[in-house]
């Protein structure tokens, strides 16, 4: 990772992730946020805690992707110039994020904890819209969970480190602290123990006044996850295996 986001880097945590408060701006974080909304409405998979889209595709069932280029609005101004001057991808394959996951998060909604898999990177970059989102840590391998179907005992409840996600902000992880951690959000409509005993990137907090009450009410949190597929094919070369064009 480069030199650049030590200023960045979460200490509390025992391997890399870094957390950048202020990444993009207000005005870009409406931008970006209007173009989420008038995606079309295929663009969207309903799933029973959130809804996503998947840009520019989503894996074929080998953890293949299917080769086209990432749409400009995800493109700048996140990856062109910030990612780029940062060099977070820069010991990826592609040097370049080539996959972007969009979560929509309503207040109440979460994902159980979970892996992102060997179908990437070890590195995955997340930007922030809309609203905070506390992102719960845990030890993967506690009893030897490598899946969310492993998920369920009191101890796997139990968060081992706790980061709060502000708005506008970058939050990167890589190395072990993807390799050797679940991570997941808890299906709530108020986040609690937000103070500095409870999250483990205080210190690299914009707005700290913000949650003086030590809790925060969920609103709408809007989720771009940066990930490098390791696999790419030409669409040429995938043809037979889709049996014709998308």
């Amino acid at each position: 990772m480069a030199a650049g986001l030590d200023a960045a880097r979460i200490v509390a945590l025992p391997h890399d992730a870094f957390y950048i408060s202020n990444f993009i701006s207000e005005e870009e974080e409406v931008w970006l946020l209007q173009k989420v909304a008038s995606a079309p409405l295929p663009r969207w998979t309903q799933l029973s805690h959130r809804r996503l889209q998947t840009w520019p595709s989503a894996l074929t069932a080998n953890n293949t992707l299917i080769a086209e280029p990432l749409p400009e609005w995800l493109v700048s101004p996140i990856i062109k110039p910030r990612f780029g001057r940062l060099g977070i991808f820069n010991n990826a394959p592609d040097q370049a994020p080539n996959h972007v996951l969009v979560n929509e998060y309503l207040p109440g909604q979460g994902i159980m904890p979970h892996e992102d898999g060997a179908a990437y990177h070890p590195l995955v970059a997340t930007v922030s819209l809309g609203a905070p989102i506390v992102l719960d840590i845990y030890e993967k391998n506690i009893h030897d969970a490598t899946s969310v179907q492993d998920v369920g005992t009191n101890d796997r409840n139990k968060p081992r480190f706790r980061i709060l996600q502000e708005r506008r902000s970058l939050l990167i992880t890589t190395g072990a602290m993807y390799t050797d951690f679940l991570h997941g959000i808890a299906e709530t409509t108020r986040d609690e123990n937000i103070n500095q005993t409870g999250i483990c990137n205080w210190d690299l907090l914009r707005e700290k006044e913000c949650f003086r009450e030590g809790y925060y009410q969920r609103e709408t949190r809007v989720s771009l996850t940066y990930r490098d597929v390791l696999k790419v094919a030409k669409m040429g070369n995938t043809m037979k295996f889709l049996g014709g064009r998308r």
